[in-house]
Formats: C-alpha cells, structure tokens, sequence
C-alpha cells in the first residue's frame, strides 16, 4: 500500500457514467469517499455501489460526496447504473490509462488488470483520512464508513 492516512491525496480526472469529467482537486472542501471495485456486472461490486446510492441523503449530510470507481469503460458504467437504478452518485471509469488512478493509490493489481476493492476517505483539504483494502469477495461494512465520516 503506497497510500496511508495523512497523505496528500493524489489527484485525477476520470470520466462518470454520463461522460462529465470528474477532478478530485475540484472537490476541496468536502469529503470524498473513493469507493474501488475491481469489476461492474459483478454481484459483491453492484451491492458496494448500490450502498452508495442508498446511503447519498447520509452522505450529503456528512458533506460528503462519494464516488465509485473501477477500470470499466465509460458506455459499461453507463448502462450498469441504469440496471442497478444509480441515478444520483457517480460511477468512475479508470479505463484508460488503464487503471491509472488506483496504481495513484498503491490499489491496482497489475495481474489482473484490475483495483483492489477499497474504501479511501479523503478530508476537506485534500489529505488521506482513511484507507481499508478488503479482500475482493468481501462486501465493505457502509456502517464502519459511515461512522468514520462522522468523526
């Protein structure tokens, strides 16, 4: 892991589902949650982003916005949010260069073309609060989240 609570979090752009660009920096006094998972189309990945969207009205009262991210193509994140009725939080391609956000975050698995899922919560001023790497079965706990944002 190449990224640890206290760290300036690296920046990016990358696209959303309906195409609009999305620049981390751009984000500065809120808190961002960045929600990794290795693939859309995939059951433990479609429950982590449906929680997202779940949970936005929790999440905009903690002034947080949260973002999923994955290496999936831009028109895959588009029609996936359709099918898991995501119409409010934001589905990010790391597409190309491929998966170059994660490898930012020490998260990309170079073997298998894909990020580790992993929740990283990045504070108002841009800093690294929160880094958890779960195994990639593993659905992440939104309550452990949503706790530490409220800290």
């Amino acid at each position: 892991m190449s990224i640890k609570p206290g760290d300036e979090a690296a920046d990016f752009t990358l696209s959303d589902q309906d195409g609009k660009d999305i620049q981390l920096s751009a984000l500065k006094g809120k808190k961002v949650l960045l929600s990794f998972h290795p693939l859309a189309w995939t059951k433990v990945c479609a429950d982590q982003m449906k929680a997202l969207e779940k949970n936005r009205s929790r999440f905009e009262k903690l002034n947080t916005v949260p973002l999923g991210i994955s290496v999936d193509t831009v028109p895959s994140k588009k029609a996936w949010a359709k099918e898991l009725g995501i119409k409010k939080t934001s589905l990010l391609s790391d597409f190309w260069p491929h998966g170059e956000a994660a490898g930012l975050y020490g998260i990309f698995r170079q073997e298998d073309g894909i990020s580790e899922r992993a929740n990283i919560i990045i504070d108002e001023k841009g800093r690294v609060k929160f880094v958890k790497v779960y195994p990639i079965a593993e659905l992440p706990d939104i309550e452990e989240i949503i706790k530490i944002l409220e800290e």
